[in-house]
């Protein structure tokens, strides 16, 4: 997977083994092609045996981090099988941390098992992704327009913080980044109506959306940042109680995510 430095050296932190050289091939039957091969990574030095007695949850958190983070930039590639040990092999580590986190992804709706394969990356249509808009604005709108008259203006400001940092993971084009930044600023906003329910179930939805990327490379950078300016301005209108405004720019924000 090309890109992905920043990810497998989290997981390299963790599990203290190096990556892998050289071309992988993934599990498959006689009967089914083999999943596509994990493209090759430079070999660094095997950190000592003190600093690889990691817990098995420990890495596997760290390998669900890389996996989000390559959902998230499109190195993973929607459509495609790949397996736990192929994927085991290129990240340096055993296929049961992978395969732990692969079936994670799966409730999240990231990938789906395939029997005797692996794990194929979800591909979202136009439909579905203006299905999961759709019930994110009929969640979050009535939420945020009575945000609007309760919450007072400096509760709003506090926010701000949250809405700069997705403008920063936008401005460099970093997918993963500005995918974590902006599941954050959604998750303080409705944090202000104090239901941790509609919290978790927004965010849940909030996360299929964003995976895969559906926008081409080429014009992600400026989606992103048009994407991030759309927070600054609705935290404009919740702090002048501009209810219109509100209405309309979540309702874009969420189609145009």
């Amino acid at each position: 997977m090309p890109g992905a430095p920043r990810a497998q050296a989290a997981v390299e932190r963790a599990s203290g083994s190096p990556r892998i050289p050289g071309q992988v091939r993934g599990e498959h039957t006689h009967s089914e092609p083999p999943a596509p091969a994990v493209p090759s990574v430079p070999a660094v030095p095997s950190a000592p045996p003190a600093a690889r007695a990691v817990r098995r949850h420990s890495v596997r958190a760290q390998i669900l981090t890389a996996l989000r983070a390559a959902l998230a930039d499109g190195e993973l590639t929607p459509g495609e099988v790949y397996s736990a040990p192929a994927l085991g092999e290129h990240f340096g580590v055993s296929a049961t941390p992978v395969r732990e986190a692969m079936q994670q992804l799966a409730a999240e709706g990231a990938v789906e098992v395939v029997p005797n394969r692996g794990f194929r990356v979800t591909v979202r249509t136009p439909r579905e992704l203006a299905e999961l808009a759709e019930v994110r604005a009929l969640l979050e709108v009535p939420v945020l327009l009575r945000l609007a008259h309760t919450v007072p203006a400096e509760r709003w400001a506090a926010l701000r913080p949250l809405a700069e940092a997705t403008a920063a993971a936008a401005a460099v084009g970093d997918r993963a980044e500005y995918a974590e930044a902006d599941r954050a600023f959604h998750r303080a906003v409705l944090s202000l109506a104090g239901n941790d329910q509609l919290v978790s179930i927004a965010d849940d939805l909030h996360r299929r959306a964003q995976w895969p990327p559906h926008s081409a490379p080429a014009t992600r950078r400026a989606a992103l940042l048009a994407d991030a300016a759309e927070h600054t301005a609705l935290l404009d209108a919740l702090t002048a109680q501009d209810l219109t405004a509100v209405r309309s720019l979540v309702r874009e924000h969420f189609t145009g995510a």
